[in-house]
């Protein structure tokens, strides 16, 4: 079987493990960066692509391969693709799946320094009126930038990006101090988020509220250690998104792809 995922995150090199190892599968994977690329290739993708497919080049690419399933495995953020990838499924008749990794799990959590926004334009104002002194740390990728600092000086932003061509581009656009950049590799740890708070003196955070393999709860309890503020950007509600192509864990993904698989083979067998 054919599969196109568009990846780019952690779930999605989960996702090319696991069906390499369960399934007789051939994966492309399509990243936005050369650094998702190689990820996927480390976990067992048969091609990449690493740059931004704008919605015709994703059709041309199915119709062209005969892809047999679409999987969707972007960031939870990444409303837009999800939203163009559900449509061109839609429009070519093929099985999809959104793998939509779950929220995090905050029952245990101290949520009283957590300040819930829908945007990062709404993240900006809020650090703007209510934390205007101390740095601020931003933990929500490079392409979130911009709105914080409409409101936000520079000189008080640190962010915490991948120190790839395209970020360090923005930065420099954006007036970023280039000692401001925070490498990043991977999730940080409870210990490595105190110690960025203690080294340049944050008095807040701004993450993406993109679930336990994004590091959140390791930024919360950090900031709760530290008594500062955390900025959450809640995830975007996408309408376009059937909830029974949805699922959230590798056991959900192992039972769709099973069925679809399935599906599949008795189609090819009977020239459907």
């Amino acid at each position: 079987m054919k599969i196109l995922l568009l990846g780019g995150t952690k779930d999605s090199t989960n996702i090319i493990e696991f069906i390499k190892k369960s399934y007789d599968a051939y994966i492309l994977t399509t990243t936005t960066t050369e650094y998702g690329a190689k990820l996927a290739r480390q976990g067992g993708s048969d091609d990449t692509i690493a740059r931004p497919l704008p919605k015709d080049e994703i059709i041309k690419i199915i119709r062209d391969n005969s892809f047999d399933i679409l999987i969707d495995a972007t960031h939870p953020f990444a409303k837009h693709i999800t939203q163009t990838s559900a449509s061109i499924a839609k429009e070519l008749k093929i099985p999809y799946v959104r793998f939509e990794r779950p929220t995090t799990d905050l029952k245990n959590i101290d949520t009283s320094h957590i300040h819930y926004v829908d945007s990062f334009d709404d993240a900006g104002k809020l650090i703007s009126e209510r934390f205007n002194e101390g740095n601020v740390l931003h933990f929500a990728g490079a392409n979130t930038m911009e709105d914080i600092l409409k409101y936000v000086s520079a000189e008080r932003f640190y962010p915490r990006i991948l120190k790839v061509e395209s970020s360090l581009e923005k930065c420099e656009k954006l007036n970023i101090d280039p000692s401001h950049i925070i490498p990043m590799k991977g999730a940080a740890s409870l210990e490595e988020n105190i110690d960025l708070i203690e080294r340049y003196d944050a008095s807040a955070i701004i993450t993406k509220e993109s679930g336990e393999i994004g590091g959140v709860v390791e930024k919360i309890q950090a900031a709760n250690e530290k008594n500062i503020a955390v900025i959450m950007i809640q995830r975007p509600k996408i309408d376009e998104l059937n909830k029974n192509d949805v699922v959230s864990n590798l056991d959900e993904l192992d039972i769709k792809l099973k069925k679809l698989f399935l599906k599949i083979d008795i189609n090819a067998e009977t020239g459907i």
